[in-house]
């Protein structure tokens, strides 16, 4: 008998719109690139300070969806860069696992420098959380046993993450993965990022990193059972927030008590478990191997249903993904291809991996190259112009990512993410993470240097007091002093003046710009600005050196200044204390 089937009629235009949609993209730009390397973007999963990702199909109709991310022009035109771009893929691309996003490649186009990695369905956990409400404890138990794949995982390639948060766990109908190597580092190797630098969430970073700088899979445990405590209680277990009081909990307190009573009374056992995995001594807590025995153990070694109404989200993204997977490319970007991708498509340079032996690229045209150089020399310059001024005008601290599971999605912070959008590679992430990610950065943007400083704080009251004062380390950027090996386009230096050196109490001491009366008994990123310019002009704060906190060392330091200044003596740092601190003299 004749199949009498008709063959499925390809979806309407409306149809491929609310595809997009429910994928999480939105849709492109008239600036959008036709194509980038072997991939054609179909829409926009989000925007950060390093560059755009898109959610892309392969050009050729193979299966499929990738997230690719495509660095601004500025960075990629920059050789430094590009080789830290390529050490960082790599890094990646030595994890082989269900529980991570598949690294697809990378490449260097017409000036388009991008990386591509599978596409994963699903929501972060904060936005599941968030938006979904929090996980029960069979869901709790499903995130150990999926993390504890993922950290093993790491653990047998050498890398150590460094940035485990809420944010960087997607959940989807396969369970958990974990995402984002941007800041990733090789366990046989230095930091990525540059020398002496900290990066991450400070609400999820480990003490010994906070304290000393080193991270490891330990640390990785450590910041993983931060996460698995908001997914069950909607909660850091330290509390939320970036400044000195969060650090400070972090690497020399204990867990708040009343978020723990509440992950107990989700489940005894995994508080036990969890409750483990903060120990200040790395160790005392349990390897990757022992979560996943734990959650074996305790009846959640299989998969397990998410919650509803997380599980009919993530249900409906994937069904969505695949109407977009199903039409052919040439439907679903609705655009001819051939006259806007057939030079793109003849010029695509694949960058190579340690051991890759692909042939180096061919040499561009030299008139070519001089004109998108002068190009870039100006946007540069003015980025340059931009964030300076950014560094004046924003002085207030950032909110953190993981706020209250009842806080608006406007509410959510980007302190790390990206390291300020610094993950090179991008890896597959959430799209509502990645479409917020812009906005979250425009309130943030410039307020780096004040979560620097925290660290910096932290680390010097576990150093002592000879400690106090000095730079330990920072944990969004790489040190405003200077490059290190973040590779970013820097500035040529001037050659006809010479710049008189800027003292150090000014150049240094970047963590507030007011004039607000700071007194005893105040903290916060104005008292770590008074402590730090006044240790830098040589007055001693106390023995806890730069901590945030307003004490008798301070006052006595503060009034001690204020008599050498022939300034109104009364401890207090009003208008006219914070003038003659900030002057060059």
């Amino acid at each position: 008998m004749t199949d009498q089937r008709q063959p499925t009629p390809s979806p309407t235009p409306a149809a491929l719109d609310a595809a997009l949609t429910q994928a999480g993209a939105t849709p492109l730009k008239p600036a959008a690139p036709a194509r980038i390397g072997p991939y054609v973007p179909l829409g926009l999963l989000g925007s950060g300070g390093m560059g755009h990702v898109y959610l892309a199909r392969p050009a050729d109709n193979a299966p499929g969806l990738a997230a690719v991310k495509v660095i601004r022009p500025e960075y990629a035109e920059d050789p430094r860069f590009r080789r830290r771009f390529v050490r960082e893929a790599a890094v990646h691309g030595r994890v082989h696992t269900p529980r991570t996003p598949q690294l697809l490649g990378t490449g260097f186009d017409d000036s388009l420098l991008w990386t591509a990695t599978q596409y994963l369905p699903g929501l972060d956990l904060a936005e599941a959380v968030r938006e979904c409400g929090r996980l029960g404890r069979a869901g709790v138990w499903r995130l150990v046993g999926d993390m504890g794949q993922a950290l093993s995982a790491l653990a047998a390639a050498d890398v150590v993450h460094r940035d485990l948060k809420p944010s960087n766990v997607i959940l989807s109908l396969q369970g958990a993965h974990v995402i984002d190597f941007g800041i990733a580092q090789a366990a046989d190797s230095s930091a990525i990022t540059s020398t002496g630098s900290r990066v991450g969430t400070p609400a999820f970073m480990a003490p010994e990193y906070l304290r000393e700088g080193r991270c490891d899979t330990a640390s990785d445990v450590f910041s993983l059972a931060g996460s698995l405590i908001y997914a069950a209680t909607g909660h850091a277990p330290f509390g939320d927030g970036t400044g000195v009081d969060v650090m400070h909990r972090v690497a020399f307190e204990e867990p708040r008590q009343d978020i723990m009573a509440e992950l107990c009374a989700v489940d005894p056992a995994l508080a036990a478990l969890l409750t483990a995995c903060l120990a200040k001594d790395p160790a005392g807590r349990p390897t990757p191997p022992q979560l996943t025995d734990a959650a074996r153990a305790a009846g959640h070694g299989g998969a397990a249903v998410w919650h509803e109404p997380l599980s009919a989200r993530l249900l409906a993204r994937r069904q969505a993904c695949e109407v977009l997977e199903g039409t052919a490319v040439q439907e679903t970007t609705r655009a001819p291809l051939s006259s806007q991708t057939s030079r793109t498509s003849q010029e695509t340079v694949q960058l190579r991996l340690p051991g890759d032996r692909t042939a180096a690229p061919a040499p561009e045209d030299d008139g070519k190259r001089r004109k998108r150089r002068a190009y870039l020399a100006v946007a540069a310059g003015l980025a340059v112009c931009a964030v300076a001024a950014g560094a004046v005008f924003v002085t207030g601290p950032s909110v953190d990512e993981t706020a209250p599971a009842a806080a608006s999605a406007t509410a959510t912070g980007s302190t790390a993410d990206d390291a300020r959008d610094s993950s090179l590679p991008g890896s597959s992430s959430s799209p509502s993470r990645d479409k917020e990610k812009e906005e979250r950065e425009k309130d943030s943007e410039g307020t780096g240097k004040d979560t620097d400083a925290t660290a910096s704080a932290v680390a010097a009251q576990s150093a002592g007091p000879s400690a106090s004062g000095s730079a330990a380390g920072e944990t969004q950027a790489t040190p405003s002093s200077g490059n290190g090996g973040s590779g970013a386009p820097t500035a040529a230096p001037t050659k006809t003046a010479t710049t008189p050196a800027t003292p150090p109490w000014i150049s240094d001491c970047t963590h507030y710009s007011g004039t607000e009366i700071t007194d005893r008994g105040g903290k916060g990123p104005r008292v770590v600005q008074v402590q730090c310019m006044l240790s830098k002009r040589g007055y001693s704060v106390g023995g806890s050196g730069v901590d945030g906190e307003f004490g008798a060392d301070t006052e006595s330091a503060v009034r001690l200044f204020q008599s050498d200044k022939g300034l109104d003596v009364d401890g207090e740092v009003g208008p006219n204390t914070w003038a003659a601190l900030r002057s060059s003299t």
